[in-house]
């Protein structure tokens, strides 16, 4: 008989993880396969081409397409600066000439005896890549970029904005069920990233930001609050490219959420040491988390967890309930009947059934859960 299984989020004491760091375009990789690299450092780098602007210089002029070459001042490929004259033409009697002058600093790319327009070309956009984390760089794509691997803890959550940022972690509250308010946040925070409890206040994401923190770990947020502090209604595309300062990590979900005891525990352990984090979610296909990873040099006698697709619900297993009455809790599987149950909507479905951590059991769909990885 077939199994069900049901993919969940990962939270790794100890682990393997690699992560490929790519350019955009072709380009040039500065570091060499075995080599030790921080996650600041800068991995690879290429250039976008500039911006292009079209300057319409015979209408400008009031000169015929055919005769923009006399007029012109540059030719193509000479470099130019804003509001530098590039063509001008010959007037009536060597008087009353007009100009036509540069509207950015760049490079003259094409004159067209056809059209009468000049393309002009920005200065390229220099777009580099770091590491993201501390590592060893496992293979080189030439031209393209690496990918870096490392050990250490690996934690996802369940939905996230802002991108890549780095910092040490800091933790702001006692206990997993705390709420995480203005009053736990100061300036020792600064450029650290900050463990919080069940729930984050926008006033709290406000002083953190105004505080120089980096990024914001926590178990819920209230959906009013991420608006305000976004400035905007966060839709249902890739998160991941808000530039609101923060970047912010929600372990369970939308709400006052307590933070799974595991994961909440995991973090706290590593209080002090730098973490890589981001923000980026996308729920739809092609699933992606927002994760911490915090890489360990001395992780050698730890017992190594691989990131895996796994294979199915066992008993034993810790689960977060992912649909209401119980959305957000977790437990463990005690029991999976193999007969089907019937639920309330009168269907007939495989369920399971869950001790949570206040010891309460009770009996749900299996697909109201998702596996949290050991």
């Amino acid at each position: 008989m077939a199994h069900a299984y049901t993919p969940g989020l990962k939270v790794l004491a100890y682990t393997i993880v690699e992560k490929q760091r790519r350019l955009p375009l072709p380009g040039e990789v500065l570091v060499k396969e075995g080599e030790k690299v921080r996650a600041e450092d800068i991995v690879a780098r290429t250039s976008l081409p500039g911006n292009v602007q079209t300057v319409n210089v015979a209408g400008l002029l009031g000169i015929l397409p055919d005769e923009i070459e006399e007029a012109m001042l540059k030719k193509a490929g000479d470099e130019v600066h804003k509001d530098e004259i590039i063509a001008q033409s010959k007037g009536f009697f060597g008087l009353f000439k007009s100009t036509v002058r540069s509207p950015i600093t760049g490079k003259v790319e094409s004159i067209s005896k056809i059209t009468g327009q000049v393309i002009l070309r920005e200065p390229p956009i220099p777009v580099q890549v770091m590491a993201y984390i501390d590592g060893e760089v496992n293979k080189v794509f030439p031209g393209e970029g690496v990918l870096i691997k490392t050990e250490g803890s690996f934690i996802q959550g369940i939905f996230g904005i802002g991108g890549e940022t780095i910092g040490e972690l800091a933790i702001a509250v006692d206990k997993p069920d705390e709420v995480l308010t203005e009053q736990n946040i100061n300036e020792s925070f600064r450029n650290k990233i900050i463990i919080g409890g069940s729930l984050t206040t926008y006033e709290a994401l406000l002083k953190a930001r105004n505080h120089g923190a980096r990024g914001v770990i926590v178990g819920g947020i209230e959906d009013q609050d991420l608006k305000k502090f976004m400035g905007y209604d966060i839709g249902v595309a890739i998160t991941g490219s808000e530039k609101v300062g923060l970047t912010i990590i929600v372990t369970e979900g939308f709400g006052k959420l307590r933070m799974a005891d595991r994961t909440f525990d995991l973090l706290k352990s590593l209080v002090g040491k730098k973490a890589s984090i981001n923000g980026a979610t996308q729920i739809r296909a092609g699933v992606m988390r927002p994760e911490v990873i915090v890489p360990l040099e001395d992780g050698r006698n730890k017992k190594l967890s691989h990131i895996s697709m796994g294979s199915g619900l066992e008993v034993g297993m810790a689960v977060r309930i992912i649909r209401e009455p119980y959305f957000g809790m977790i437990g463990r599987v005690v029991d999976l009947p193999i007969p089907l149950e019937q639920i309330e909507t009168e269907s007939k479905v495989r369920i399971l059934e869950v001790q949570l951590e206040d010891g309460k059991r009770v009996k749900l769909p299996r697909a109201n859960v998702e596996i949290i990885e050991e």
